[in-house]
């Protein structure tokens, strides 16, 4: 690649070193002209640009194709046509890291809009039972349906789940209480999936303290009371309400971690892989490179199916599900094929040391997630 003007001059402007060439042979540096015109500079970070793009290229294609290749090739020297591998992880952990939990998150807001539809619907119907009501009762010294109209307009303000949230334990009783006796005129469904909804919020607004909470459950009959482990829990979800507001979730948390997790985990990954190939007498950085190789597979793979699952056929589908089994699937037998290859071992062997590897792999995964979380709640509590 063109560099532009070489230098007359034989001192290396870095280092100081005397240049025979183009090149100094002690820092490396190119001995370029220090000035150079405009279009010559955003030439010359182009072609950094493609030089880096084709590499990219250059090595994913095998990388993909021919499990455990590019690494053997890398660890015996053929490293010219390669990214690094802990460059190109990084930049394609960034890219997943972009792609992937927006795709997710947008799956959960589509999810959160259709729940919003399907309310609206429901109450477009109650409006219609009412009405139909409304319209068949005549009570003496009122006008018609009068009372069934105020009854209606306190359906219609309370059916929106966040604005009844926010009302206060007694308002939300009143809510309800209303709802039911609507209920009982009119036989929906509809409104009774709503009253249900409506009873689980009256729980949690109940459940504000613990102390609540304990009153509550010594109403209940003794079969229908928590346990201990179960008190427990909702002592500590009490605590993380309070402090948090409802919308906060182990869950949505612990995605926020992923990064850290995976990468943390991606040395004790290649640890378990040398562990059980212990006996091909090779250094533990080997393994790492290795690893990392697979860690990259991993990324690409999910940057291209998940957006798929997620935004073209929707994260609960059938298709999606398909989709989720053969990348699953592939992963398995990319790994068993990249461990036949770097580490020369009969089919059974490999077999073998791949579903130990994966249930070591796995069980440092839920430990991790499992110290995260209780972390996670302890930092809140």
């Amino acid at each position: 690649m063109s560099g532009g003007n070489y230098r007359k001059e034989h001192n290396c402007l870095n280092c100081g070193d005397h240049i025979e060439k183009r090149y100094c042979s002690n820092c490396g540096q190119a001995n370029l002209e220090l000035k150079e015109p405009f279009w010559h500079f955003v030439s010359h970070s182009i072609g950094h640009y493609f030089h880096f793009d084709s590499k990219f290229f250059q090595t994913l294609v095998p990388l993909l194709t021919k499990p455990g290749q590019v690494t053997l090739d890398y660890i015996a020297g053929k490293r010219a046509r390669y990214l690094p591998p802990v460059s190109m992880y990084i930049f394609v952990s960034i890219v997943y890291f972009l792609v992937v939990p927006h795709a997710k998150n947008q799956t959960q807001t589509k999810s959160q809009k259709k729940t919003d539809q399907q309310v609206a619907q429901e109450t477009r119907k109650l409006q219609q039972q009412m009405q139909q009501v409304k319209d068949s009762v005549n009570i003496p010294g009122l006008p018609a349906g009068a009372l069934v109209d105020i009854g209606m307009n306190r359906v219609y303000e309370q059916l929106d789940r966040k604005k009844f949230r926010k009302l206060s334990f007694r308002q939300q009783a009143e809510v309800i209480r209303d709802l039911e006796a609507k209920n009982k005129a009119t036989g929906s469904d509809s409104l009774a999936r709503i009253i249900r909804a409506y009873k689980r919020d009256h729980i949690t607004k109940e459940d504000s303290t613990y102390q609540s909470y304990l009153a509550r459950q010594s109403r209940l009959p003794e079969s229908e009371r928590d346990d201990w482990l179960e008190r427990f829990q909702t002592k500590k979800d009490i605590k993380i309400r309070a402090k948090t507001g409802p919308e906060w979730t182990i869950e949505k948390e612990l995605d926020k971690y992923r990064p850290k997790q995976y990468f943390l985990l991606m040395p004790l990954l290649a640890f378990f892989i040398m562990l059980n190939f212990r006996k091909n007498h090779i250094y533990y950085l080997d393994h790492l490179i290795f690893t990392i190789h697979g860690m990259i597979v991993f990324f690409i793979v999910q940057i291209i199916a998940v957006p798929v699952q997620h935004y073209i056929f929707g994260a609960g589908s059938t298709v999606s599900q398909i989709i989720g089994l053969l990348v699953f699937a592939g992963m398995v037998w990319y790994l068993y094929e990249g461990l036949r290859k770097f580490y020369n071992r009969s089919r059974g062997q490999t077999i073998k040391k791949v579903i130990t590897v994966m249930l070591l792999y796995n069980a440092s995964l839920i430990i991790t997630e499992a110290l995260i979380a209780a972390i996670l709640e302890y930092t809140v509590t």
